[in-house]
């Protein structure tokens, strides 16, 4: 643990070698999570450089409370979210949608590397939500806050998001081809 303190004192200090381990040891698990949030692998590898340069610019900000791998990964979702709602107006969605689909729609038996093309696919304001409610168990009053949308906004994205996925997953299994 002594390490990852001097790692961070070291970055704090602009040392080029320790940013570059710092890369070297978070690289992976933040890609992980741009990969989840991005609409592909070259989307998610500018969002990965985004964040580590936002990470470089407010290490000074780390107190060493709290969990330093933590802290990044929340630096890495803002980051990405924020370039989303500079790209893009999370616009209302004002159909009324069912707020809860069965939590079982299918795409628990999907191996993980379709399920993950298939969220790729979804619209950005729809992939946001789901990645934020499903898979990061963030609730709908905090996405919405964090996408700037209202609290309806995000329950319906999130059932459009599902009801997409839900008829991919459909679509895969009758073997038929959709497309976005």
């Amino acid at each position: 643990m002594s390490n990852l303190v001097e790692l961070i004192n070291n970055c704090k200090k602009g040392n080029r070698q320790a940013q570059e381990q710092l890369y070297r040891d978070y690289s992976r698990i933040l890609f992980g999570i741009c990969l989840k949030y991005s609409r592909n692998k070259t989307e998610a590898e500018d969002n990965l450089h985004d964040s580590f340069m936002t990470i470089y610019s407010k290490i000074d900000q780390f107190k060493h409370q709290g969990s330093f791998e933590g802290w990044i990964k929340r630096i890495t979702v803002n980051t990405v979210l924020q370039k989303y709602r500079k790209e893009e107006t999370l616009t209302l969605v004002t159909d009324n949608i069912e707020d809860e689909m069965p939590e079982d729609s299918g795409y628990l038996n999907l191996d993980l590397a379709t399920l993950l093309s298939y969220v790729q696919e979804l619209p950005n304001k729809y992939r946001l939500t789901f990645n934020l409610y499903v898979l990061d168990g963030y609730s709908h009053k905090e996405i919405s806050e964090m996408l700037g949308t209202s609290l309806g906004t995000s329950k319906s994205n999130l059932a459009r998001a599902r009801m997409i996925l839900k008829e991919k997953i459909e679509a895969n299994k009758a073997g038929i081809i959709m497309e976005g």
